[in-house]
């Protein structure tokens, strides 16, 4: 928690150290720097713990704070936004990038570089953006609700994502830039979960239609374009829609996952005969086979698994974008 000597009339920095694989905590007195230089005075608060953004950004929010920035990557920028909304006040959330993925900045256009990001958060605009609410199994509790400002997803994905938290590829070079460690990551991440992973089966509905079984090999429930990485998984996703895009991409070979990366990276999958597109308000997904544990990703983390419910939020976050 923030302590009590914080000056809640500063914009709140949230930053996460442990982002970026631990380089945000080697990066953040340059980052501060820049902020202070092309922003001006904030107040800074580490956390320490995973979750513990939204325990800051709540309590903030609560006392009086007008601008709340989340330091780190996907996931911290989900914290910092999951505090906000369950704070019940308006604050507004901006976005300083240091993490792995940051697919949500891309989808706002938020430049990765520290000096540039500070001039939007000085300058830019506020928009009242959707939000995605996920209400999932856990192994600890019978069921528990998160927002979720990106992609929800199941199937391949969520593999991935557990490779990737597990550490970047031995062979990459120590000093490789962060845009190349994210793209290396992601993409050895993705070959070996298309080499070992097997199709999912599961029960989908689209708000008040009949529930569907399927098979699929990834199945993302979008409310911003872009997950994995900088995949532009949905390409029409649009932020203030009052919709998802549900994207089903169904059980491909081995060989056709890897004839068809490129497509999926920059958008032009929606064509492919193995790909689903629909937009709903409401989605909801279990297992065919009530044993089966499919895990659950949001926002890049791995909070639980299905049976899961996903509702749009129109509006409810505010956000600062660049103009």
């Amino acid at each position: 928690m923030p302590p009590l000597s914080v000056k809640m009339s500063l914009p709140l920095v949230i930053i996460n150290p442990a982002s970026a694989g631990g380089a945000t905590a080697d990066a953040w007195p340059k980052i501060a720097s820049e902020l202070r230089a092309n922003f001006g005075p904030f107040q800074p608060a580490l956390t320490t713990k995973p979750a513990e953004g939204i325990e800051i950004a709540a309590d903030a929010a609560r006392k009086g704070t007008k601008l709340i920035i989340a330091c780190g990557g996907d996931g911290t920028i989900s914290e910092v936004a999951n505090g906000i909304l369950a704070s019940g006040c308006d604050a507004e959330l901006g976005i300083l990038p240091s993490g792995t993925g940051g697919d949500f900045r891309r989808t706002i256009d938020i430049p990765n570089r520290a000096g540039a990001a500070a001039v939007i958060l000085r300058d830019g605009q506020t928009r009242s953006i959707d939000v995605g609410r996920a209400s999932y199994t856990t192994g600890s509790v019978e069921q528990e609700t998160r927002y979720f400002l990106g992609v929800a997803s199941f199937g391949m994905s969520a593999d991935v994502i557990a490779r990737v938290k597990a550490g970047r590829p031995q062979w990459l070079p120590a000093k490789a830039p962060r845009w190349l460690t994210s793209r290396f990551s992601f993409g050895s991440a993705m070959l070996q979960s298309a080499a070992r992973m097997k199709p999912t089966r599961v029960l989908i509905q689209l708000d008040d239609k009949s529930a569907q079984r399927t098979t699929v090999a990834n199945l993302c429930v979008a409310n911003a374009k872009y997950f994995g990485g900088g995949m532009k998984i949905a390409p029409d996703a649009k932020l203030t829609d009052g919709k998802f895009d549900v994207v089903s991409i169904g059980d491909l070979s081995l060989s056709r996952i890897l004839a068809n990366a490129p497509l999926l990276y920059f958008g032009a999958h929606l064509s492919m005969p193995e790909v689903q597109h629909a937009l709903a308000a409401k989605i909801t997904a279990s297992p065919i086979d009530k044993d089966q544990r499919i895990q659950l990703e949001l926002d890049g983390e791995l909070p639980g698994f299905l049976p899961a419910t996903f509702q749009i939020v129109p509006r409810a976050l505010r956000i600062r974008c660049p103009r």
